[in-house]
């Protein structure tokens, strides 16, 4: 099984923002920790700041990926990207 893992805007800047509010630990590090307990599956990682850049992602991942999660970011309230009805 492959999943792709997809992050909108600001979460590049996870461990680095208010470490005090959202930890030290970087979305690499979460990234690592998942490759390294689900053996069993594929997992990629993309994450950009520029909605047109998800878009192009989704649309590739989407034709060999068994799935996709996405998390916008920013984009879940001020874009159409995040106001998707899946």
């Amino acid at each position: 099984m492959r999943i792709a893992i997809i992050n909108g805007p600001n979460l590049n800047l996870i461990g680095k923002r208010e470490p005090n509010i959202y930890g030290t630990e970087t979305f690499e590090d979460h990234f690592d920790k998942w490759v390294s307990r689900f053996t069993d599956v594929q997992l990629s990682m993309y994450q950009s700041n520029m909605e047109g850049e998800l878009i192009n992602a989704i649309q590739q991942e989407g034709f060999s990926a068994d799935g996709i999660i996405l998390n916008p970011g920013g984009y879940t309230h001020t874009s159409e990207i995040g106001r998707a009805h899946v």
